[in-house]
């Protein structure tokens, strides 16, 4: 662990654990880890999601509705369609790194 590693961890306060707890435990969802893959590729709304992620489009709105809940995932308008996006880059690098550390 580095000495950064240790600021950080060390000087987080209960409540910023606690967000990071909850965080991870909305990542530990298979199919909300396909859907930030998807994204991470780019915007796409519900119907190329659910093409690309599987599932019924109910299923992978709720599990949508979790990740813009949570601040991981955003939502803009085009016309009548929903379109999905990530809205912080580093959230997608923290999993990737997760990601690579357990393919290795």
């Amino acid at each position: 662990m580095t000495s950064d590693d240790m600021r950080v961890l060390g000087g987080a306060s209960g409540e910023v654990l606690e967000r990071a707890a909850v965080t991870f435990g909305l990542l530990a969802s298979p199919v909300r880890l396909r859907i930030l893959r998807a994204l991470a590729q780019g915007e796409s709304d519900l119907a190329r999601l659910t093409d690309q992620v599987g599932g019924a489009p109910s299923m992978i709105s709720q599990h949508l509705s979790a990740l813009k809940r949570s601040g991981l995932a955003g939502v803009r308008r085009d016309g009548r369609r929903q379109v999905y996006f990530i809205k912080d880059p580093a959230d997608v690098t923290v999993v990737r790194i997760m990601i690579e550390r357990l393919s290795a």
